[in-house]
């Protein structure tokens, strides 16, 4: 049964660090450009960063930059987003999904044509 599982969030102080998983099983997520996206209460869903299904090129949301690394481990079929630095406004759930553009950090359709359950990052003081 081919699945995307999203793991490493939890609750953390402001400046802390933390690196999320986005694991996949039963397919080769090679095959895609993946990145990293958060939605927080009441808030639309954003996108947080891209990486090329080569790993070869990357983009961050502004409001990351410098802060959280994208990279991906072909031998593992998992992308990790290493967050350091993080802030209050970071507290959200995040989840991992294909990139449909990476210069845009737009989301193309969800592995398996749903949002999964993403994992949750709480920053407080």
């Amino acid at each position: 049964q081919p699945r995307v599982v999203e793991s490493g969030g939890g609750s953390v102080r402001f400046g802390e660090s933390l690196r999320l998983s986005c694991a996949a099983s039963g397919f080769v997520m090679d095959d895609y450009a993946v990145g990293w996206f958060r939605q927080a209460p009441g808030k639309e869903r954003e996108g947080v960063s891209c990486i090329s299904n080569r790993g070869d090129l990357t983009n961050y949301a502004e409001f990351v930059r410098g802060r959280f690394t994208i990279s991906r481990d072909k031998a593992m079929n998992t992308v990790y987003l290493e967050m350091n630095n993080l802030k209050f406004e970071d507290t959200a759930a995040y989840y991992c999904a294909p990139c449909k553009k990476i210069s845009t950090l737009e989301a193309s359709r969800p592995f398996f044509g749903s949002w999964g359950q993403g994992t949750q990052v709480t920053v407080s003081s």
